[in-house]
């Protein structure tokens, strides 16, 4: 049994797979609210499926990119009961885990999941008509020429919490917008399972959040 959790934007879940199969999945509201519900969560989905931790066999995380406070949340937490019950930890990246359901909504389709990043700036890749990724995460600025030779041959699905704003300013027909999408644990927790199987385990020691670009504190405004 994997547990996912799934807190790199707004709306945090968290998810129980076995073998790869969903068994029960979460979600908090889209408020950050993390730090508090996040450790309710993972009690109350355990408790509903009559689990027991010691019956965990890894934790799967959403590395980011998303927001620095709630990677930082999640990881901590994951981090946290990898030691506590001597289980591996599960790193997958948060734009990869959303390209997940929107292949099977969108087949042949190239994929772009975004993240927002503030300003016109998002976190995104860019997965062919294949599902191969031919851009990796990454931030990236959006401007009127952002993906045009790509557009000029393809259609792109756009989709995440930073798609929205990109709207206005890529204007290509061969554009597609999707609302509504956001990373979740079930995802998570489908591309978990293929890194349990590989053995490919993150160093609970020493890992940290895909931030992709430096993290900046900035000091609250003065009345």
């Amino acid at each position: 049994m994997i547990l996912s959790l799934e807190t790199a934007t707004a709306a945090g879940s968290v998810a129980l797979h076995h073998q790869g199969e969903l068994v029960a999945t979460l979600t908090e509201a889209n408020d950050y609210s993390h730090a508090e519900r996040l450790a309710p969560m993972i009690d109350q989905l355990l408790r509903e499926q009559g689990i027991a931790t010691h019956q965990l066999e890894a934790v799967a995380v959403s590395a980011g990119p998303g927001s620095y406070t709630g990677l930082r949340i999640g990881v901590s937490t994951a981090k946290g009961l990898c030691y506590a019950l001597d289980i591996p930890l599960l790193a997958v990246n948060t734009l990869e885990a959303m390209l997940g359901g929107m292949a099977q909504r969108y087949p042949g389709k190239w994929l772009c999941p975004m993240i927002d990043a503030r300003r016109m700036e998002v976190y995104c890749l860019l997965a062919d008509d294949h599902g191969r990724i031919v851009g990796p995460p990454a931030p990236r600025i959006i401007d009127e020429h952002s993906f045009a030779a790509t557009l000029a041959e393809h259609q792109i699905v756009f989709f995440g919490s930073g798609a929205a704003k990109c709207r206005a300013v890529i204007t290509s027909p061969q554009a597609l917008f999707v609302e509504g999408v956001h990373p979740t644990a079930e995802q998570v927790g489908y591309l978990a399972w293929q890194k349990y199987l590989q053995q490919d385990f993150a160093d609970t020691a020493y890992f940290e959040p895909e931030y992709l670009k430096p993290w900046m504190a900035t000091k609250a405004k003065t009345s």
